[in-house]
C-alpha cells in the first residue's frame, strides 16, 4: 500500500515462516529506521503495514529515529500461525529495541502495545494508542466476530467492507487510489495470517482490560470522531483506565488517522513524546 508518493526504503526481516508452523520465540521482523533522536516505534494495523505511516514521517523524523515495523503476519514479516497471540507480538516488538522508546500504535497495534506496556515497561518511555479498540460491549463484539466470519467465508470482500468502513464517500472520491492502495494491501495478506491476527484484534482487548491500571508509561489515546469501531468512548474509557492517560478526539476523521489526519495525529504524537522528554531531561 502506497500512499501517493514518497520512497520506499526496501524491506528487511527473515524468511517466511510457513502458515501452520508456531514459532514459541520471538520472530524477527522486518522493519526500516529513520531519523534521529529519542527512538519511536510505529506500529500498524490488521491487515496493513509499516507502509501506513508514510505520510507521518517527515514531522516525526524531524524529532525521533523512528523505527516502522511489519508485525508477524504482515507485509515482509513471518507468517502468524493460528492461536497466535497478543503476548507473541508484544514479545516480536520486545525483541527488536534495544533500550526505551516511545511505542505508538495503530488498531492491532494499539493492543500489541499496550502489551508491551505491561510485559516491558523498561522498553516503553511513552504509549500512545491511535484508534484503538477498548472494553468493547456485547454488541460490538459480536459485531467483529460477525466481521471474522466474513473474512473467513470470503476473504475479498471482508477487504471491500473495511475500505467502505474506513473511507467517507467523500474521501473517497478525493484519494480513490488511495482507497485502492489499502484494498491491495489487504488483499496481498494470507488469509492464515490474516485471520490470525485478526483473531487477536477481536479478542485481546478484554484480557487487556483488567491490567490496564498497571501500565506505567504515559498514555495518550487518540482516535477520529467518526471511526465506528474504534470509537471516541474507547479513547476515552482508556484515557480513564490508564493512570495519567489522556485521549485526543480528531474531529471529522474514521479509522485511519495516519493516512487520512497525518499532520493532526503527528502533531498529537510529538506533542505528547516531546511532553515525556521535557520531564525526563
Amino acid at each position: 500500500m502506497g500512499t501517493g508518493g514518497g520512497r520506499h526504503a526496501p524491506r528487511t526481516g527473515g524468511p517466511a515462516r510457513p502458515p501452520g508452523a508456531r514459532s514459541t520465540t520471538p520472530v524477527a521482523l522486518a522493519h526500516e529506521t529513520h531519523g534521529a533522536g529519542p527512538g519511536l516505534v510505529l506500529l500498524h494495523g490488521v491487515g496493513l503495514d509499516r507502509r501506513m505511516w508514510e505520510r507521518c514521517l517527515p514531522a516525526l523524523t524531524a524529532r525521533h529515529r523512528v523505527t516502522l515495523v511489519d508485525l508477524r503476519g504482515h507485509g515482509a514479516s513471518p507468517a502468524a500461525a493460528p492461536g497466535v497471540s497478543v503476548d507473541e507480538l508484544a514479545a516480536d516488538v520486545a525483541a527488536l529495541l534495544s533500550g526505551p522508546a516511545h511505542v505508538v500504535g495503530f488498531s492491532l497495534g494499539a493492543l500489541v502495545a499496550q502489551q508491551l506496556g505491561l510485559d516491558r515497561p523498561d522498553l516503553t518511555a511513552s504509549l500512545t494508542l491511535v484508534s484503538s479498540v477498548a472494553g468493547r460491549s456485547e454488541d460490538e463484539r459480536a459485531a467483529v466476530a460477525r466481521r471474522r466470519e466474513v473474512a473467513a467465508r470470503d476473504f475479498g470482500a471482508s477487504a471491500w467492507a473495511a475500505v467502505d468502513r474506513w473511507f467517507s464517500p467523500g474521501w473517497r472520491a478525493q484519494e480513490p487510489l488511495l482507497a485502492q492502495r489499502v484494498l491491495d494491501t489487504l488483499l496481498a495478506n494470507d488469509p492464515v495470517s490474516y485471520l490470525a491476527c485478526y483473531d487477536v484484534f477481536a479478542t485481546a482487548d478484554a484480557g487487556l482490560w483488567p491490567r490496564l491500571p498497571r501500565i506505567t508509561a504515559p498514555t495518550l489515546a487518540v482516535t477520529g470522531e467518526d471511526d465506528p469501531g474504534s470509537t471516541p468512548a474507547m479513547s476515552q474509557r482508556l484515557a480513564r483506565r490508564i493512570p495519567g492517560g489522556r485521549a485526543v478526539i480528531v474531529p471529522g476523521a474514521r479509522h485511519l488517522l495516519p493516512l487520512e489526519r497525518p499532520e493532526r495525529l503527528a502533531d498529537a504524537i510529538l506533542t505528547h513524546t516531546g511532553h515525556q522528554e521535557c520531564h525526563s531531561s
